[in-house]
């Protein structure tokens, strides 16, 4: 867990200074570019859909492990986006006294604040946002030890595959990522997540230990996660940019 949140900070650190890099860039070239006649300024809004990259290569080297999430975001205003995630997880948990599997799909919708100024024509973000997720799920408990202080003799595990259907949460997401263009209309991203229960449907005589879009409880309200994505832009039409001599006309 260590190295992979030492990996998502090295990427974060690249992101942005590929960021910063491409906008010195452009400007160097506008400043150099020389044109007789002045055309409006125009900036592009759409659709950017994609997938999440962690969840989809995890299920192939996770034995307990299976999901998928879709993402997307409608860019609205200049510096606002609205945002969801739709997804579905299988995942078992191995634990020394507990194994149990959770299988559910869930959803996140929300908005995105872009923080970064680009230049016209990118779509570069630095962003914060905020998510409603709601999940809907089931719980399979597979095997259960008794705790014994009386470590000398092995501990008996018990079969039980007792099944817990119709469970549900909802929570509140705070968000903060990177997206960045790096080819046309193509970027890669990601983003850390702190997560907030509100509500959480228990099973009798058990708990919810793993929600899926939420990660791990730790038997608490609490949790924590990521995401590294690639998507897709699809310019749905273009605003033509006021200039400073237009607004005081």
């Amino acid at each position: 867990m260590k190295s992979t949140f030492k990996y998502s900070f090295s990427l974060f650190l690249v992101l942005c200074s590929f960021l910063v890099t491409a906008q010195k860039t452009v400007e160097k070239d506008s400043t150099i570019t020389k044109k007789d006649s002045i055309k409006p300024k125009t900036e592009r809004y759409g659709l950017r859909l994609g997938v999440d990259l962690f969840k989809l290569s995890r299920s192939f080297y996770d034995k307990n492990y299976k999901g998928l999430e879709l993402v997307g975001d409608f860019k609205f205003t200049r510096k606002h986006y609205l945002a969801a995630e739709i997804g579905n997880e299988n995942k078992t948990v191995e634990d020394d006294q507990l194994n149990f599997t959770t299988k559910g799909t869930y959803i996140k919708v929300g908005f995105d604040y872009n923080s970064y100024e680009n230049w016209l024509g990118m779509n570069n973000m630095i962003y914060v946002g905020m998510r409603y997720g709601a999940s809907s799920f089931s719980q399979t408990l597979n095997s259960y030890s008794i705790y014994y202080a009386n470590t000398y003799f092995p501990k008996p595990t018990i079969e039980s595959g007792e099944k817990f259907d119709g469970l549900s949460a909802q929570w509140i997401e705070v968000i903060a990522g990177v997206k960045a263009e790096m080819f046309s209309n193509f970027y890669i991203g990601f983003s850390f997540r702190m997560n907030n229960l509100i509500t959480n449907k228990l099973p009798e005589n058990f708990d919810n230990l793993y929600i899926p879009g939420f990660n791990r409880t730790y038997g608490g309200n609490f949790g924590a996660g990521f995401n590294y994505s690639i998507s897709y832009f699809v310019p749905l039409y273009k605003t033509v940019l006021k200039t400073k001599m237009n607004e005081k006309k």
